[in-house]
C-alpha cells in the first residue's frame, strides 16, 4: 500500500478510535496531519487560544517532509487504535 493511501486510511480510522486522546496527542494529530497535506504553516497564530494551540504544534513541524509526517500519522492513528487512546 502506498503512504498517500496509508495515510488517507488512517483519516478515516482516527474518527473511530476506541477513546478520546488526550488534548496533546489530539494536537499531534492535527499537526501531522496538516504537514502531511499542506506542508510548512504559514503567517501567524491567530483566532481564539484552540486555534493558537493547533497553529503552535504544527509550527513546531516546520521543516519536516510532507512523507515523513504522514508517516508517523499513520503510525499515531494505528497506535491510538491498539492502545484504545
Amino acid at each position: 500500500m502506498s503512504l498517500r493511501s496509508r495515510f488517507e486510511r488512517a483519516q478515516k480510522k482516527v474518527w473511530r478510535l476506541p477513546l478520546r486522546p488526550s488534548d496533546e496527542k489530539l494536537l499531534q494529530l492535527y499537526a501531522l496531519f496538516k504537514q502531511g497535506s499542506v506542508g510548512d504553516c504559514s503567517g501567524r497564530a491567530r483566532g481564539d487560544v484552540k486555534q493558537r494551540w493547533k497553529w503552535k504544534f504544527w509550527k513546531r513541524l516546520e521543516g519536516t517532509p510532507k512523507e515523513e509526517a504522514m508517516l508517523r500519522y499513520c503510525d499515531m492513528v494505528d497506535a491510538l487504535m491498539s492502545a484504545g487512546g
